[in-house]
């Protein structure tokens, strides 16, 4: 049985994270774990899904600068942590989360491009020693993430930024995935079920 594992899953707009979201809680219950806590950030309790519609939302007339936007993303996340991620894996359960501190890294660090070592002294603050025991990166070329994500309807604030944006974000991704192990990478180009082959692999290997 996987059990108390918190496994996050990260990647671009239009990866496919929901997809993979539930491969592995199909992965989980068959392995024997029932009680599957998911989440998502930014998000996941009251105050931080009105933090995720602050953030996400085109309907501001003011700029929204990247410093706010990086603790506005802390706060949800030590809301999570604290009421939602702690509490359940202290009594047995999993937790499987989209996105997680790398996101902010990636989209923060990468994208909006603030200083990695004001994130490392945000995060340390916010969340000291407390990481997942398994990430799992949807790679996926920008241009093709987005052109998935603009199916799905009317675009956030972010997805309407611009391609250099996620040029960015990708490769703060592949970074952070060459300095991680708890980090993998998937093909998040290839078909639905390759894709799911690809993180029942990986999940496969996750220690019980």
């Amino acid at each position: 049985m996987i059990k108390e594992k918190f496994i996050v899953i990260e990647g671009l707009e239009g990866a496919g994270k929901s997809t993979a979201v539930k491969v592995i809680k199909d992965y989980l219950n068959q392995n024997g774990q029932t009680e599957i806590v998911q989440c998502r950030e930014p998000g996941g309790t009251p105050l931080g899904e009105t933090i995720r519609d602050l953030v996400k939302s085109n309907s501001y007339s003011e700029k929204i600068d990247p410093r706010t936007e990086l603790l506005l993303m802390y706060a949800s996340r030590i809301q999570l942590v604290e009421n939602v991620i702690k509490p359940a894996l202290n009594t047995g359960k999993a937790v499987v989360c989209d996105r997680f501190y790398y996101s902010t890294y990636a989209y923060q660090g990468g994208g909006r491009g603030i200083d990695l070592k004001i994130i490392d002294a945000v995060h340390e603050a916010s969340l000291g020693d407390f990481k997942p025991d398994l990430t799992i990166y949807m790679d996926i070329e920008p241009e093709a993430g987005l052109k998935r994500a603009a199916v799905r309807g009317e675009l956030d604030r972010f997805e309407q930024e611009k391609i250099d944006f996620f040029n960015k974000t990708r490769d703060m991704y592949l970074r952070l995935l060459n300095n991680s192990t708890e980090m993998k990478r998937v093909d998040a180009s290839l078909s639905i079920e390759e894709v799911a082959d690809q993180v029942r692999s990986i999940l496969a290997g996750l220690e019980v």
